[in-house]
């Protein structure tokens, strides 16, 4: 089968999903939304920047584990990444506009070599162009976590762009039953195919294992040891994530655990993080890392108590099954999504994301209480492997693509 994928080539998430396809045997074409290098074993691959994409940073991650940026506009990216909330905002009133002049384009390579299915790996704004497909190519999208709840409420063009895709999508694909439904009251058919499948094509369990052997602290960073580790891993992510309260929680945790210690992979260098830092004045109790590459963050789990996102907006984060599948244990935002994963006081908890006491309160109690982690850490470990491995994701995927196909 000949697949036209339309992702972010840079994206983890894209690369494990290409590379299930590739397992699976299918050809695979990438328009990438933005500039990166090519993934292997694709067959055909083009950058088509979507809505600014080329004023984003390029960061790819070297074999050391240390961030590379690629860039001839260092300064103006800087810059974007400065004032983030800014250029989001003007992203959602210009880039549905902008879409327009790629469109022919996008078309043009279509129909120059018709694939069996055109899929979008999230709706904006690669599932806004790929909506443009021709009738005759069946068009699959998928929504990731905050496409539906934040994003395409940015803007009228937003909503309107977002409804035109769901309307347009010949098959829906998600990684929470709750998009599915919410997908249905943006325009999408009863009547056409759906797919939960968690994970980017699934959590690949045995490789996770392979990091299980070792003992020693093998990230490339010093890390304190016998100290209480929570972990952030998720990133500046505006509107989504809320970080400002994730590290209001930090001085409040630090006054019953002094001891604890809190890693943030992605955010090194980032401005919100570094102003509270210094702000709250709790630099010697918090690490920004630069982006790991998958095997450190792995490790890292592993060597963590607790795994904090007090996000939202979210669908299934890949980070959240990670650390679930290494035994680190889950406090996250009580939205809809994560209530399909995490049950309150079972296997993780579940906390207001606006509020800093409740994430604190989370965090000590957690930390306090080994019994709960431990019997966390099987429930979770059966979870993923019943609903979340790689093997089992990818049949789902090859079944539905043939039935869309």
């Amino acid at each position: 089968m000949r697949i036209l994928m339309v992702a972010d080539g840079r994206s983890p998430n894209t690369r494990r999903w290409l590379s299930s396809l590739l397992q699976l045997g299918y050809e695979v074409r990438l328009i990438s939304s933005y500039p990166c290098s090519r993934p292997p074993g694709v067959t055909d691959f083009e950058v088509i920047p979507l809505a600014f994409s080329q004023l984003a940073g390029h960061d790819l991650t070297s074999p050391s584990g240390k961030t590379k940026k690629i860039s001839s506009r260092d300064l103006l990216r800087r810059m974007v990444t400065r004032f983030r909330p800014l250029f989001l905002a003007g992203r959602y009133l210009m880039g549905p506009l902008s879409l327009q002049r790629q469109a022919k384009r996008f078309v043009h390579k279509v129909e120059e070599n018709p694939p069996d299915l055109v899929h979008a790996l999230r709706i904006p704004y690669e599932g806004m162009l790929a909506a443009y497909t021709p009738k005759s190519i069946p068009f699959a999208v998928s929504i990731w976590g905050n496409d539906l709840t934040l994003h395409g409420k940015g803007s009228a063009w937003m909503t309107s762009m977002t409804m035109r895709c769901l309307v347009r999508a010949d098959a829906l694909i998600a990684d929470t039953r709750r998009d599915i439904r919410l997908g249905y009251l943006w325009g999408f058919s009863t009547l056409r195919p759906t797919l939960v499948a968690p994970g980017s094509g699934g959590i690949d369990l045995s490789e996770i294992n392979q990091a299980r052997p070792s003992p020693s602290n093998n990230m490339g960073v010093s890390l304190p040891a016998g100290v209480p580790l929570i972990v952030n891993p998720r990133g500046s992510r505006p509107g989504s994530v809320r970080n400002d309260v994730f590290f209001q929680a930090i001085p409040l945790v630090l006054r019953q655990k002094p001891e604890a210690f809190f890693v943030c992979p992605s955010m090194d260098g980032q401005p919100e993080a570094l102003r509270w830092i210094k702000r709250l004045g709790i630099n010697n109790q918090v690490r920004l890392m630069p982006l790991l590459p998958q095997e450190q963050l792995w490790e890292l789990f592993l060597h963590a108590q607790v795994f904090a996102s007090p996000s939202q907006h979210d669908g299934t984060p890949n980070s959240l099954l990670e650390a679930m599948s290494c035994g680190c244990f889950p406090i996250a935002g009580d939205i809809e999504s994560l209530r399909e994963w995490i049950t309150p006081g079972v296997n993780g908890l579940l906390i207001d994301p606006t509020s800093p006491v409740a994430l604190a309160e989370a965090i000590v109690t957690a930390l306090d209480a080994p019994q709960l982690r431990y019997r966390a850490k099987e429930i979770n470990a059966a979870i993923i492997q019943q609903r979340a491995e790689a093997g089992l994701v990818r049949q789902s995927i090859d079944t539905f693509y043939h039935q869309v196909a």
